[in-house]
């Protein structure tokens, strides 16, 4: 049977990759529903090649030319703009999957609309857990839905689960790039440029994510997800710098045998897995060649470096709503550094803040309007607070601090 599909987030970098696992696999999957941001040229042309039922874009201005853009087109898909346009698209009609590949934290209510319309989740959107893990896992539970990974290091540990008795695992064991800057010293970061930052050596990604992957603080956000997801301590989940990205992810069970999954760095496979399980349809993409890879080599995760990763240990330890202010903060930050408006080292030092400065109404169980009300608190507090840095004086002390 053809399974029906949305995307949200159709014209990044996770939903092209979708929809060119669809465009390979016509007889395996269809689109129903396409939400973008703002490239009205790219996703006018994925309205004509895959014909959805229902569109979003989420810049309401760009709604008309989008009309316009497709006014030749029989039958005409539903047309719908901003925020709500988007939450529309999630829950819509009879699509069995919804791909949530929006960046950021905007993607959490589509996606719990999309759980509870009853449908499952490739989820590509680390901050739907990350933010709102408390209010999402239970209605994941509800609505009875499945929620699959579709990130490569969660799909990675999801594969290597496949046939582990429940109670058999042990450990979780994340693989980092180590970003643009795994070797430069630690002396050379206040002299980073946003260009810098944006050069990963191994994976083609969205401007945020790579700035994440330079800061190691997608690796401490994975950490928080892998919490959720596989309900493992953070004592039990580690992370190992591997500069190669052959090895996706690792898990320890409880012998102590070790179990990797490795491939070419491909987001494909993991959307593909997510979108297939729990069966494996043949591709014709290159295979992974060991002896081309050459030497695969590890190494531990320098802190003075990545203080952010000691920060999402912290805040996932502190639970509640903390995980939310973490994350908005680290948006805004990578927001403004984008911008040039900040320096490379004060995202850390902003993120620090906002963590240090958070008081949380409820520790154990906040609602969807507490995470939502961290979440603006934090961007505020960020945004203000970077009004009033210093400039960079090039130290770069390990934040420790923290909470």
């Amino acid at each position: 049977m053809v399974k029906r599909i949305s995307i949200l987030g159709s014209t990044g970098s996770i939903g092209t990759q979708t929809l060119d696992i669809v465009a390979q696999y016509p007889d395996q999957f269809q689109v129903v529903g396409l939400a973008a941001g703002s490239n009205l040229t790219l996703l006018v042309s994925q309205i004509r090649q895959f014909r959805p039922e229902i569109v979003a874009i989420r810049q309401e201005s760009l709604l008309e030319a989008l009309k316009i853009a497709i006014a030749d087109l029989d039958p005409q898909p539903i047309l719908l703009a901003g925020e709500a346009g988007i939450v529309e698209v999630a829950r819509y009609g009879d699509a069995q999957s919804v791909v949530t590949g929006i960046v950021g934290c905007a993607g959490l209510l589509p996606t719990i609309a999309a759980i509870e319309a009853g449908k499952d989740i490739a989820l590509a959107n680390k901050e739907t857990l990350i933010a709102g893990g408390p209010v999402v896992l239970p209605l994941v539970e509800k609505h009875g839905v499945k929620l699959l990974p579709a990130d490569s290091e969660h799909s990675a540990i999801f594969q290597c689960l496949q046939g582990v008795p429940t109670g058999g695992l042990r450990r979780i064991i994340l693989t980092a790039s180590g970003g643009a800057f795994r070797d430069w010293p630690v002396e050379r970061l206040p002299l980073v440029t946003v260009q810098d930052a944006l050069k990963h050596p191994n994976w083609s990604m969205g401007r945020k994510i790579t700035v994440d992957s330079a800061t190691l603080m997608n690796k401490g956000l994975e950490v928080i997800e892998a919490h959720y997801l596989f309900g493992l301590d953070y004592s039990a989940i580690d992370i190992v710098i591997h500069p190669q990205s052959i090895i996706h992810s690792l898990i320890e069970v409880q012998d102590t045998s070790v179990l990797a999954q490795l491939g070419w760095p491909d987001m494909r496979l993991p959307l593909l897995y997510a979108l297939s399980w729990p069966e494996r349809l043949y591709t014709d993409w290159p295979p992974l060649d060991l002896v081309k890879a050459g030497d695969l080599t590890f190494r531990e995760p320098d802190h003075q470096k990545y203080p952010c990763m000691q920060l999402a240990y912290a805040a996932g330890r502190a639970g509640g709503a903390m995980p939310a202010v973490l994350n908005a903060a680290n948006e805004q930050a990578v927001a403004l550094f984008l911008e040039e408006r900040i320096q490379f080292l004060d995202i850390p030092r902003l993120i620090e803040q906002a963590c240090d400065q958070f008081t949380p109404q409820n520790r154990v169980n906040p609602s969807l309007d507490e995470i939502l009300a961290a979440d603006q608190w934090a961007r505020n507090m960020v945004a203000q607070a970077s009004q009033e840095l210093a400039p960079s004086t090039g130290s770069n002390n390990t934040l420790m601090a923290v909470l």
